[in-house]
């Protein structure tokens, strides 16, 4: 069973930054696609970025494109969300999720860590 480990949410003001981990118990390489999502309360659970592991290949929200960025380090099985210029409206759960095929909807995706939050005050 793989499991993903999220951490490195907390508190920021806005126009902070924080970086996000997720690190994999299984080589990231052989990960066709892994990818972040968010959850304020209240809304349903939205895709944030993708990134497929073999190629580094990335894609992402519109809303997030600019101010945030994922990465992998496939020798430490592990993916990062760099979120630069954060806002009150990110204030969320974040969580990375893996699957055998990229996709922006969270039905999609069987394996998930359990989330960091992320805080953002104005």
């Amino acid at each position: 069973q793989v499991r993903l480990t999220n951490s490195g949410g907390g508190s920021v003001q806005a126009g902070g930054s924080l970086k996000l981990s997720c690190v994999a118990s299984i080589a990231t390489d052989n990960t066709a696609c892994m990818a972040w999502f968010r959850q304020a309360p209240g809304k349903q659970r939205e895709g944030l970025a993708l990134i497929t592991p073999g190629t580094g290949g990335t894609a992402y929200l519109d809303s997030v494109k600019g101010r945030f960025t994922t990465s992998q380090d496939n020798a430490k099985n592990t993916v990062y969300l760099q979120m630069n210029g954060l806002r009150p409206e990110d204030t969320a759960m974040y969580y990375c999720a893996a699957d055998r095929a990229c996709s922006w909807r969270a039905r999609d995706y069987h394996i998930w860590g359990r989330g960091t939050q992320v805080t953002v005050s104005s």
